[in-house]
């Protein structure tokens, strides 16, 4: 897996993929949509205009990936459980963002699903060349960021002592997909922001 991105002439960013890297983004994007759930959507004949400032969540997802795609506004997991304050400030905030926050993230990682089912097959084996406009290339960033935060929250990614460890795990150790898929991940998102930089 050694796919990057490059710029487009008229802007925007491409990438060639092979069959089963495409297969690979597209699981993860799926796997994706799934741990951010459907969310709310108006019910039929609702206001739409209603549903945009309808009232979330106040508590903090016990999943700590999800935890860590809806951080706290306010503190985090280490500080003092006691500050009442804080805590509802935090839970005040997330009422009125975390709806917002979890469509686009949802959105993003529908943008991925449906450029990669978009895909033509350019050669036999059944790889493709990825073309994202502007936009696309927006939510490819958005979708990469929240794989890689929820692939390295499941990893217990930390430090880097703790990083350098991971990617010497052996062949053998069943957590070795995941840390590559963490890395090539890395390595998508940096070169898609490297072609969108001026």
């Amino acid at each position: 897996m050694s796919s990057h991105f490059e710029p487009l002439a008229g802007g925007g960013a491409a990438v060639a993929l092979d069959e089963v890297e495409i297969s690979i983004l597209r699981s993860l994007a799926v796997q994706l949509l799934e741990l951010i759930g459907p969310g709310d959507e108006p019910a039929q004949g609702e206001d739409p205009l209603a549903a945009l400032f309808a009232v979330g969540p106040s508590e903090p997802p016990s999943d700590p990936a999800l935890a860590r795609l809806f951080p706290e506004a306010y503190g985090g997991p280490r500080d003092d459980p006691e500050d009442e304050e804080l805590r509802a400030a935090s839970a005040e905030f997330r009422r009125f963002t975390e709806n917002d926050l979890r469509s686009r993230k949802r959105d993003d990682a529908l943008a991925m699903v449906r450029t990669l089912d978009g895909l033509t097959p350019a050669g036999g084996d059944g790889g493709a060349v990825l073309e994202l406009d502007a936009e696309d290339c927006l939510h490819w960033l958005g979708s990469l960021n929240d794989l890689r935060l929820t692939i390295g929250t499941r990893l217990d990614v930390g430090d880097e002592d703790e990083n350098s460890r991971l990617y010497r795990l052996p062949d053998s150790d069943p957590r070795k997909p995941m840390v590559m898929a963490y890395l090539w991940l890395g390595a998508l998102q940096e070169t898609l922001v490297e072609t969108l930089m001026p």
